[in-house]
């Protein structure tokens, strides 16, 4: 303990507190009261924080008010609306001018460059010879080009503003009368037209030929082909490669069906074919005349 003597200075005590000897501590002790003492002074920071939203005025910036709504007056909504090009022509194409001009000159077609805001137009004189001029252009002696618009072009005329449209005033072409249609695709199965090919057993028979199909060593069907001219070929439905899979519900599983298939081609038969035609599968019916 420090002891205090008359005539002498204040004697501190030799040690200092075991606190303050930050010194004399490993890293162990030093970085937890390091990241205390930094939580600590986080928490007095939200504090502060805090203590400011509680008793801060509600409106620091004073007596905020909205701006009221601007109404423009009816003429100004018309001049604002009618300077409002929807389709972005440029200000050189302007609006067609009220006075169409009475030069003898005649407008045949426009070509527009919105990139650049210019353009050229074909115009005829009266003497018939059609000329390209771009904007800027010439076209009769104190008549030049002042702008291009998508059916009409302004003219510089002494410095009035005169229009020409496009020529409208001949006849739209008419429409050639549509050619004749392709004769319509019988259906399959349907009784055919008259001179398409009687559909008879003995013209069946002499119109179509069969050919057992093989897969693996096993008959899976027949194959038909047209012969002769064809008419019966196509009156009975059938199409050149067709695969005739069963008759009248029975598979076609061996070479002998095709003499089955002969025996029921009697007069007024009626025969029902499942046909592989590709990669889809249709039923043929065939109607055998008496």
């Amino acid at each position: 303990m420090a002891t205090l003597m008359s005539g002498s200075a204040v004697r501190l005590p030799r040690a200092l507190p075991s606190w303050l000897r930050l010194a004399k501590r490993s890293r162990r002790q030093i970085w937890p009261a390091l990241l205390a003492g930094l939580l600590g002074a986080l928490l007095i920071w939200q504090c502060v924080r805090l203590l400011w939203v509680l008793f801060t005025p509600l409106s620091p910036l004073g007596a905020w008010q909205p701006q009221a709504a601007v109404i423009v007056s009816p003429a100004e909504r018309r001049a604002l609306f009618t300077s409002l090009d929807p389709f972005f022509r440029t200000n050189a194409q302007g609006p067609a001018s009220a006075t169409v001009t009475a030069l003898g000159l005649t407008l045949f077609g426009v070509n527009i460059n919105e990139a650049t805001g210019s353009g050229s137009a074909i115009i005829a004189g009266e003497d018939g010879v059609q000329t390209s001029y771009a904007v800027g252009d010439e076209i009769a002696p104190g008549v030049t080009l002042a702008g291009v618009a998508f059916d009409h072009v302004l003219l510089d005329r002494g410095g009035a503003r005169e229009s020409l449209f496009l020529d409208q005033s001949g006849a739209a072409p008419v429409a050639g009368a549509p050619g004749a249609l392709p004769a319509p695709t019988p259906e399959i199965g349907a009784t055919p037209a008259a001179g398409s090919g009687e559909m008879t057993p003995a013209a069946i028979k002499a119109g179509v030929a069969f050919a057992p199909r093989t897969e693996e060593g096993r008959v899976t069907g027949l194959v038909v082909q047209p012969q002769g001219d064809g008419a019966s070929f196509r009156a009975a439905g059938l199409r050149p490669g067709d695969v005739v899979r069963s008759v009248n519900g029975r598979p076609i599983t061996s070479v002998s069906d095709v003499a089955a298939l002969g025996n029921q081609l009697v007069p007024g038969a009626r025969i029902a074919l499942e046909v592989e035609r590709g990669a889809s599968v249709v039923p043929v019916a065939i109607f055998l005349s008496k």
